[in-house]
C-alpha cells in the first residue's frame, strides 16, 4: 500500500510499537498502513460521518486486519476510551476543528504520549494549544503536494514541556540581516520551520501576503470607517511578514 506523501510524513512519525487511534480516519489508509508496516501493534480508526466510516471498514476488510483495526463511529475522541492509544493522529481538518476535538476530549487523551496533527489551516491555533496545554511541540514538516502546502505538527508529553517549551518560543533572531521574532510570531510561523525557512515554507508565506494583499484591496474600495481600520491593520501584518521573509535565503522574489 503507497500513501500519499502527506499520510507518510504522518505514518513516519508514529514511534514503533505504539497503540495508534486515528480521528477522523476516512478510509483507515493511515491505520491500514501503519499496521501492514509494522509501526503500531494495534490501531483504532475513528470517524463521524456513516460513510467514511463503511469505506474504513472495507478497507480493513479487505486488508485482512480485523483483529488488528477496529473501525468505530463517534464524533473526534468519542470514538476511543482513556488509555486505549499511545498515539493519537488528526489530520485534514481545519485547525480550529483540532482544537476543539482535542479540548473536548482531553479526558480521553489520558495515556496518549504524542500527537500528530496536520491542520489544513489554522496551525497557529494548534501551536497554541499544545502550548497552553503542557504539550512539548517536539517536530514540524512542511511539505507541498498536488498544490497543496500542509504541515504535520508533533506534540509529545515531557516532564521539561515547560521549560522546553519557554526556550523553543523564546524571542529569537533569524535570518540575514537578522530580524527578531517573538512569542507570537513563533507560533504564527512556527519555531522549527521558521528556522529552516525551507523553498515550501517561503512559498507559502509569499502566498499568503499575497492573499491578504487581495483582501486589503478589496477593503481599500470601501468607505466605511471600518473597513479602513481593517486595511491598516492588513497592511500592517503584510509589512510585518515581508520583513521576516526579506532575511530569509531567496530561492524566489518576493511579489510585489
Amino acid at each position: 500500500m503507497k500513501l500519499s506523501e502527506r499520510l507518510n510524513t504522518i505514518c513516519q512519525s508514529i514511534p514503533p510499537g505504539s497503540r495508534l487511534a486515528d480521528i477522523g480516519s476516512d478510509h483507515a489508509l493511515l491505520p491500514t498502513c501503519a499496521v501492514l508496516e509494522g509501526r503500531v501493534v494495534s490501531a483504532i480508526a475513528g470517524e463521524v460521518n456513516r460513510g467514511p466510516y463503511e469505506a474504513a471498514s472495507k478497507q480493513v476488510s479487505e486488508a485482512g486486519l480485523h483483529g488488528k483495526i477496529e473501525v468505530r463511529l463517534g464524533d473526534g475522541l468519542a470514538a476511543i476510551e482513556a488509555g486505549e492509544a499511545d498515539v493519537v493522529t488528526i489530520a485534514g481538518m481545519g485547525g480550529a476543528l483540532i482544537v476543539r476535538i482535542l479540548t473536548e476530549g482531553r479526558a480521553k487523551l489520558a495515556g496518549v504520549q504524542r500527537l500528530i496533527l496536520q491542520p489544513n489551516v489554522g496551525e497557529d491555533l494548534v501551536r497554541r494549544w499544545l502550548l497552553e496545554e503542557g504539550w512539548l511541540l517536539t517536530g514540524e514538516t512542511i511539505l507541498e503536494e498536488d498544490g497543496k502546502i500542509y504541515e504535520v505538527l508533533t506534540g509529545d508529553r515531557s516532564p521539561s514541556a515547560e521549560t522546553e517549551n519557554a526556550r523553543l518560543y523564546a524571542d529569537t533572531t533569524v535570518g540575514e540581516p537578522p530580524v527578531r521574532l517573538d512569542r507570537e510570531q513563533l507560533i504564527d510561523f512556527g519555531p522549527y520551520l521558521v528556522r529552516e525557512a525551507s523553498p515550501v515554507f517561503q512559498g507559502k508565506w509569499i502566498g499568503e501576503i499575497d492573499k491578504l494583499k487581495w483582501v486589503a484591496e478589496s477593503m481599500g474600495r470601501s468607505d466605511s470607517s471600518d473597513a479602513r481600520g481593517k486595511k491598516e491593520a492588513l497592511e500592517r501584518r503584510i509589512e510585518s511578514l515581508k520583513e521576516v521573509l526579506a532575511c530569509l535565503p531567496k530561492d524566489k522574489p518576493l511579489s510585489n
